[in-house]
């Protein structure tokens, strides 16, 4: 059963990573997405392929990992013994409340070790991140420095543990379709980082960052908790709308210290960003 949970968490990434290309993409890799997607289910067996497709008719997010014994989805306490099958691999566990697929991560899995991010202000990129979390003037010079910075902010303000093993996850991600926009962004993520918020760190570059053949000049590191998977997709949306006039992104790019780095983006966000 081991075998299938993994081949589960495989599918649920690339059908979310399927609905990222929806929202940006220009269609052309979606029968390459497609055929990927189906490689996956042909690893399950009739009974689990039942279980999972019925779960994502009723939401894209069919799986969730444990966090703290409990549904990292819909935040039930999972029973012990539960918790114990979930760990051991050897049958199918679903949440008693949510239904969905219960799996366990492993020991290098990214988790927000600090929670929500602690301001008082909840407007615009106020609800996910702070000062602390800005860093103008990036040094990288192409995607995978770019992460490490960010990932390095996160790990100095006590987010994560492990700026390499969010870099490496980060980099799994990128591998499998970039996320550099048209407009001089890039949105680098984790999903499933539980114990917390969704959080973003963010850096800029005025000279730029090489990222999978296009320039971007702002970098959202995100880290995606899996009950907020589907809220990302309005997320990306919302920035990507915030930051569509010329104008709007040079303030930002411009900023010469996190102060005021942070001051644009608040303004810059404050009427998308709900």
């Amino acid at each position: 059963m081991k075998e299938q949970v993994e081949a589960i968490k495989e599918l649920q990434e690339l059908v979310l990573i399927r609905d990222e290309y929806c929202q940006r993409g220009n269609g052309s890799r979606l029968d390459e997405f497609n055929a990927r997607i189906d490689a996956v289910k042909a690893k399950l067996s009739p009974q689990v392929k039942t279980v999972f497709e019925r779960l994502y008719k009723r939401n894209h997010v069919a799986a969730a990992g444990l966090a703290n014994n409990c549904c990292a989805a819909c935040g039930m306490s999972v029973p012990i013994a539960s918790v114990q099958m979930v760990k051991k691999a050897q049958h199918l566990v679903c949440c008693a409340s949510c239904g969905r697929i219960l799996y366990a991560d492993d020991a290098d899995t990214v988790s927000n070790v600090k929670g929500r991010v602690d301001l008082d202000g909840k407007i615009g990129i106020e609800r996910f991140s702070g000062e602390k979390l800005m860093l103008p003037g990036l040094k990288a010079k192409d995607r995978a420095d770019a992460i490490a910075e960010l990932a390095g902010l996160l790990e100095k303000n006590g987010f994560i543990k492990s700026a390499d093993n969010m870099v490496a996850a980060a980099m799994e991600r990128e591998q499998i379709l970039s996320t550099a926009t048209d407009h001089d962004i890039a949105f680098p993520h984790v999903r499933g980082v539980e114990g917390g918020g969704l959080t973003v760190a963010i850096g800029t570059s005025r000279k730029g960052v090489k990222w999978d053949g296009l320039t971007v000049h702002i970098v959202i590191l995100a880290m995606i908790p899996v009950a907020v998977s589907s809220y990302y997709l309005k997320f990306m949306g919302s920035i990507t709308k915030s930051l569509s006039k010329a104008a709007a992104r040079q303030a930002v790019i411009a900023a010469a210290d996190a102060d005021e780095l942070w001051k644009a983006l608040q303004k810059t966000t404050r009427a998308e960003l709900k």
